[in-house]
């Protein structure tokens, strides 16, 4: 029952999240928005008023490529806080609502935010860079 933890474990448990929130974020999330463009490119919510069109692309972005690198562990902090602040915008826009409707923000930007401060662990390539 100690609170003491190893080196190894963490660097571990740091890979595990990032490649199960990147891999599920990317595949559930990114995908399913990059192969739908052409449909929702003009009704997608546009909460910073940029336009439907590039609010959409903003979020395949932070979907796609920050998913990814944050899986590779490359300019992980960077990445993690982009998508951070995608899931805090989208428990913004639910806020007041019942909490389902943001639950799913709510977990990842939860893990996210972890990331951002515990960054990608020695198992990534940032970690391996020295970085």
């Amino acid at each position: 029952m100690s609170t003491r933890y190893s080196t190894a474990a963490f660097n571990t448990a740091t890979l595990f999240l990032r490649a199960t929130f990147g891999i599920i974020m990317f595949l559930d999330h990114g995908l399913t928005k990059l192969n739908k463009f052409s449909e929702q490119q003009n009704v997608f919510p546009d909460p910073l008023h940029v336009g439907h069109r590039l609010s959409l692309i903003l979020v395949i972005f932070s979907e796609v490529v920050c998913s990814l690198l944050l899986v590779l562990g490359l300019f992980s902090r960077l990445a993690a806080c982009i998508l951070f602040i995608e899931m805090a915008l989208v428990i913004f826009m639910n806020f007041g609502q019942p909490v389902d409707k943001f639950e799913l923000a709510l977990l990842y930007g939860v893990v996210y935010f972890s990331l951002l401060l515990t960054g990608p662990g020695k198992i990534s390539v940032d970690g391996m860079s020295g970085r």
